[in-house]
């Protein structure tokens, strides 16, 4: 592994931990919601959202995906953006859209796991296992 893909994978890592932090931060709100100023929810509620979009960015590009498998990926760190936007501005206009768009992203980023789209090698080989194996 090269030094520059090992600095990546790194601080992938790192911010997927400062993730789990802000999380931590989150369930002690739910349980001492008085120590925390108001609409401190909104921005504990959203801060991890987007923190996991970006690690899971960062370690997607670190793998060397294929165009459609990164496509994939930035489909679901959109998701989580957009969650985290409606996390962040529940009040706003625009939150119902953003929060729509969301759900939107999930359910097609699901789907695409079911029909197997993108193929990578992984799909590729089971099925070439497979195929060997009727034969």
């Amino acid at each position: 592994m090269k030094s520059s893909d090992r600095v990546i994978n790194t601080f992938g890592l790192r911010l997927g931990q400062l993730t789990l932090v802000f999380v931590g931060l989150l369930l002690f709100w739910d349980a001492f919601p008085k120590f925390f100023p108001a609409r401190a929810h909104d921005t504990m509620g959203a801060i991890p959202l987007a923190l996991i979009a970006i690690s899971y960015l960062i370690y997607h590009i670190a793998q060397k995906p294929t165009a459609a498998e990164l496509l994939k990926s930035v489909l679901l760190a959109a998701a989580f953006f957009l969650w985290a936007a409606n996390q962040f501005w529940p009040n706003s206009p625009g939150a119902t859209l953003l929060n729509d768009l969301a759900i939107a992203f999930f359910v097609l980023d699901i789907f695409l796991v079911i029909v197997g789209w993108p193929r990578n090698s992984a799909n590729e080989m089971s099925d070439d296992s497979a195929q060997a194996e009727s034969s």
